[in-house]
């Protein structure tokens, strides 16, 4: 668990679902006692000395009331159908989960020329190029992700992208992926090349509760 600064103060943490209760009581030994409560989406933790954690429900909606806790860590270890795009320029991988289980999968690449120093019309006609590279690359990894997650669209849950923003927003233009990004959910994954090792090892991030921690002033 590596802790990353918040915007706005505090620090997150991912936590694996089974480690919940573990972290947990962890914080209760560090800070004293806590009072809990909880929504469909968050549940908040505030200790004896004033520190506050709050563990974002992964995959919500939630049922909420107490024990809050308890209903938090059997949601997020749930056994989920979950779809998976990851997509970086000139490189893509699309993935199907069930709980942390890999059951349909492929990955691409597609090559996309580095940028140019030179100028003038070299440089232009480079540019064109490389823009076509790009769009003929962004169709693999759309043409990907519906032959890979269009077959289970009916029993998935969620989609959750990654890779790189800009090239799954430019996604989001193909309107044949409008079933999957209606299914999208967080967390946006920040992950390196898209390959298939890339790809098995995202469970341990879109199964993780994540929880923003604010220490006592």
């Amino acid at each position: 668990m590596r802790a990353r600064p918040a915007k706005g103060g505090g620090r997150w943490v991912s936590v694996p679902p089974e480690r919940v209760h573990p972290w947990i009581d962890g914080f209760a030994g560090r800070h004293g006692p806590f009072e809990a409560t909880g929504d469909e989406r968050v549940v908040r933790l505030t200790a004896a000395d004033g520190a506050v954690a709050e563990l974002h429900v992964p995959f919500p909606p939630m049922r909420p009331g107490p024990p809050h806790v308890t209903r938090l860590a059997g949601h997020a270890r749930e056994d989920r159908r979950v779809g998976v795009v990851l997509v970086r320029l000139g490189g893509y991988a699309a993935g199907v989960f069930h709980g942390g289980e890999l059951v349909a999968s492929k990955a691409g690449s597609r090559l996309v020329q580095g940028r140019t120093a030179a100028g003038g019309w070299s440089q232009q006609r480079f540019a064109r190029r490389r823009e076509n590279q790009a769009g003929k690359a962004f169709e693999a990894a759309a043409e990907t992700a519906l032959r890979v997650l269009t077959p289970h669209l009916g029993e998935l849950e969620a989609v959750v992208f990654g890779g790189d923003r800009k090239a799954v927003d430019a996604l989001r233009a193909d309107r044949r992926l409008a079933p999957l990004f209606a299914l999208e959910s967080e967390p946006f994954l920040d992950v390196p090349d898209p390959r298939l090792a890339v790809l098995r090892d995202t469970p341990g991030q879109f199964r993780a509760v994540r929880i923003l921690i604010t220490d006592p002033a």
